[in-house]
């Protein structure tokens, strides 16, 4: 969350009214509360990181003394091998336990615009805190194999058949909905919400059915992107943006390119058309 904003009473009367007695001190108390939540997520976040370590250390004890009387090199090889193998049982391990704790746990956010220091932001902070703890340990290793498709389904993503997702650039996956064939290339940043003056939106992404994203592109909360239709490489699609079926957009921010514009590019990569 970014820093508190400098109008805090002019924040609160962008936010929806309080929900009760906990919102009102949530709001009132803003630093306060967010330190608490932050000191919370990490008690939350030591737990679920211990619980998948166990396996793992647990193999550990049963593995690593087979090769302790064996030559120096002999030795140091086995320990390093099996050291590496309880490293992918630790991730296995997190990407199951994570989700649990996501169901188990208020992460059931819903669609939001208010400020950052309320109850209803809640649930976001604490879906993609948990969510993190395998995107930024364990999910690049599985990016692009079935373990990392269904720790996504898992965690409330919404993925069609033979979609391809290149990608562990990712927030928000409650609220992400990719279709049949999708291609998601790599490092495509894609997030359900965005925030500026004090105010968090928190909104729906979906990619229709056969929809490429080139790679590098970026896509904020509260798009969608029709079927067939394809975004250029390190295109940004900025909160609202509707792409219609079929059509190719590209830049920063994106908009519609036609075919003929799309041709006359492909020959300035060919180097069909002269430059100087």
């Amino acid at each position: 969350m970014p820093p508190e904003p400098a109008s805090f009473a002019e924040d609160q009367r962008k936010n929806p009214p309080p929900s009760g007695w906990m919102d009102r001190t949530l709001r009132r108390f803003a630093r306060a509360s967010y330190g608490a939540a932050v000191l919370l997520l990490y008690v939350l976040a030591s737990s679920a990181l211990g619980l998948a370590m166990a396996p793992a250390l647990g193999f550990w004890s049963w593995a690593a003394p087979f090769g302790q009387s064996w030559s120096a090199p002999l030795h140091w090889a086995w320990a390093g091998f099996v050291f590496a193998l309880c490293f992918f049982l630790f991730g296995l391990a997190l990407m199951v336990v994570v989700p649990v704790y996501n169901f188990v746990l208020p992460t059931r956010y819903k669609a939001f615009k208010g400020g950052y220091y309320t109850l209803g932001a809640v649930p976001w902070f604490l879906h993609n805190g948990l969510f993190y703890l395998v995107r930024f340990t364990f999910l690049p290793f599985a990016t692009l194999t079935p373990f990392g498709v269904w720790f996504l389904k898992a965690m409330g993503m919404r993925i069609g058949r033979h979609a391809f997702i290149n990608t562990e650039l990712i927030s928000d996956p409650r609220f992400l909905e990719v279709g049949d064939d999708a291609a998601l290339g790599g490092s495509v940043r894609i997030f359900a919400h965005y925030g500026g003056g004090g105010n968090l939106v928190i909104a729906p992404v979906k990619i229709g059915n056969r929809a490429t994203l080139g790679a590098g592109a970026c896509v904020m909360g509260d798009v969608e992107v029709g079927d067939g239709a394809t975004i250029l490489p390190h295109s940004v699609l900025l909160p609202g943006t509707r792409v219609p079926a079929g059509e190719t957009w590209g830049g920063v921010p994106a908009k519609r390119i036609t075919r003929d514009e799309m041709d006359e590019i492909k020959k300035h990569i060919r180097g069909l058309v002269d430059l100087g």
